[in-house]
């Protein structure tokens, strides 16, 4: 039931803040806003993440990736992947995490995995309203983590 209510309060408080964004977004340097105050600052990055993880790790092919954490190692893994793309969209936040090699070395992460992921990641940004310019930055800056990610050895 909590958590019912966190996630209610999150969508209402990623609601509000889509709809205050474009005033608050101060523009970066040659008068563009970054992708980070496009998407609407780090409470919008850290809802749309916690609904994504949470999309994950409810997948049955992708959830033996979060079976066996903690409640605190996965809020863990949440706040590094906030961090990271707070860092990749031009916030004020910086990366505390292992490399993506590391992090995902020996986990097997299939192409089929991969693609199901991108999957749950379009599935939470048609919920969040997340306009068409603003996936394309956020794609263009984690696509490059794939080859860190996947498995090439997998099939």
């Amino acid at each position: 039931m909590r958590r019912g209510i966190r996630f209610v309060a999150a969508l209402a408080l990623v609601s509000m803040l889509a709809a205050v964004a474009p005033l608050a977004a101060q523009p970066a340097a040659g008068g563009q806003a970054t992708l980070y105050q496009r998407l609407g600052g780090y409470d919008a990055i850290a809802a749309v993440t916690g609904d994504f993880i949470g999309r994950m790790a409810a997948d049955p092919e992708l959830s033996r990736f979060f079976v066996g954490h903690s409640t605190q190692s996965l809020q863990r893994i949440q706040q590094l992947v906030v961090e990271q793309l707070c860092q990749a969209a031009g916030g004020p936040c910086f990366y505390t995490g292992r490399s993506m090699k590391e992090s995902h070395a020996g986990m097997g992460i299939t192409e089929a995995q991969w693609d199901i992921a991108v999957k749950h990641l379009v599935a939470t940004l048609d919920k969040f309203k997340v306009g068409e310019k603003e996936r394309q930055d956020l794609f263009a800056a984690i696509a490059p983590l794939k080859a860190d990610i996947v498995d090439s050895k997998k099939p």
